[in-house]
């Protein structure tokens, strides 16, 4: 395998020991990744307490399907394999690192044999590890097309994360080679699992029509790019591996979440963005763009660097409006409904994003079925994300 300088850099060592600490426990195996979500002080719509999500037991150990986590970097480490413990159906089954110390660590925190750890130089024997279902690609994007194709070679399912890659023709090379190989392929759109942005789309699109017809959808994420001083952001900064910006990174939640409240495809769009400030940065700083929908609403969205923490997501319909702040925190999300009868926050328990997105991998691998998030709908995004940027270079609107 021959991979550019900085590609190979970065296989061999795999973002540094990132968090380690908080992994060295073994008792730490099964907890979340964080505190629960926090309960805010606003009272239920209806005045009554609210009930307790009644929990299915969980399968057996030996019953589980099987994870392989495809890069150690730390969503990998703080997000994707504690909360791996806390699912109803999966198991973490084996490691693939480009860092050996690393995966040792990690391997002894979650009792992880090293015959079940893999180097990506020799990732392909992973094929004959009957414990592993599934490969979790969790590393940068101009990477994901690669090492899918690897995954579905040696006969596993494969959950990518967002974006699904840096262009559609890769995004439909990821799909067909999953096809070819009869498994599965799911993409980590983990807000599309978690309970209170499914709320609001019941809010937005379901049959209550709470708020009217939807018209205006604004959506913001932001944040600030550190390249200099925090190891994740290296390849971020780098067009080679990330294929994009903001507008990759984080304007994707805009865009998809635009697309999954209205629940319908946008047809035009129109665009600018910032290009970078800084000289080690060759990605473009910021984006804000405008999509029209069928329906005649309009989703005015941005994504930037160099703002501290934007996760926002409005709808303001004919009858009222619901606010998401923040929409897609790891952490903590906090949801309003706003009518003519009503100004409420809705508070709902237990809800665990990761847990639900990976429980729907290790279903749909189970039942060898199509995934709620399959390649498809990364691919939707990413050939909106290209036209964003036709459309930004061009001045002008861009025809969906």
């Amino acid at each position: 395998m021959s991979l550019p300088n900085s590609r190979r850099q970065f296989i061999q060592q795999s973002g540094g020991l990132l968090a380690l600490p908080t992994l060295l426990s073994a008792s730490t195996r099964l907890a979340p990744a964080a505190p629960p979500p926090v309960v805010l002080p606003a009272p239920d719509p209806t005045g009554q307490p609210m009930p307790e999500l009644e929990q299915p037991l969980p399968d057996a150990p030996d019953q589980r399907i099987g994870f392989a986590i495809v890069g150690l970097g730390a969503y990998a480490l703080n997000q994707i394999i504690p909360n791996l413990g806390g699912t109803q159906h999966a198991k973490l089954a084996a490691l693939v690192s480009g860092n050996a110390e690393k995966a040792r660590t990690v391997g002894k925190a979650y009792g992880i044999a090293e015959d079940h750890q893999y180097s990506y130089d020799d990732f392909d024997r992973i094929a004959e590890d009957e414990s592993v279902d599934v490969l979790y690609i969790i590393l940068p994007n101009a990477m994901h097309r690669e090492w899918t194709e690897r995954a579905f070679a040696a006969g596993k399912h494969v959950l990518c994360e967002k974006p699904m890659a840096v262009t559609a023709e890769d995004c439909q090379a990821m799909i067909d080679a999953g096809k070819r190989a009869g498994k599965q392929l799911m993409i980590g759109y983990r807000a599309q699992y978690d309970p209170y942005n499914l709320r609001a789309i019941e809010l937005v699109r379901g049959e209550s029509k709470e708020i009217g017809e939807p018209r205006l959808v604004f959506t913001e994420h932001g944040r600030m790019l550190k390249p200099n001083k925090e190891q994740r952001d290296e390849w971020r900064a780098q067009k080679e591996l990330a294929g994009g910006g903001s507008l990759y990174d984080i304007g994707i939640y805009s865009l998809n979440g635009a697309r999954y409240l209205l629940g319908e495809e946008p047809v035009s769009v129109t665009a600018n963005y910032r290009e970078p400030s800084e000289k080690e940065v060759d990605v473009e700083e910021g984006v804000a763009w405008t999509m029209n929908f069928p329906s005649g609403a309009t989703a005015n969205c941005s994504s930037s660097y160099r703002v501290e923490q934007a996760k926002r997501i409005f709808v303001q319909g004919t009858e009222g409006e619901v606010t998401l702040d923040p929409a897609t925190d790891y952490y903590v999300r906090n949801l309003y409904v706003k009518t003519k009868e009503k100004n409420t926050q809705l508070i709902i328990p237990r809800a665990n994003q990761f847990t639900a997105m990976l429980d729907e991998m290790a279903l749909a691998a189970r039942e060898n079925r199509t995934p709620k998030t399959p390649g498809e709908e990364g691919l939707r995004d990413v050939k909106i994300m290209q036209a964003i940027y036709r459309a930004a270079d061009s001045g002008k609107k861009v025809t969906l």
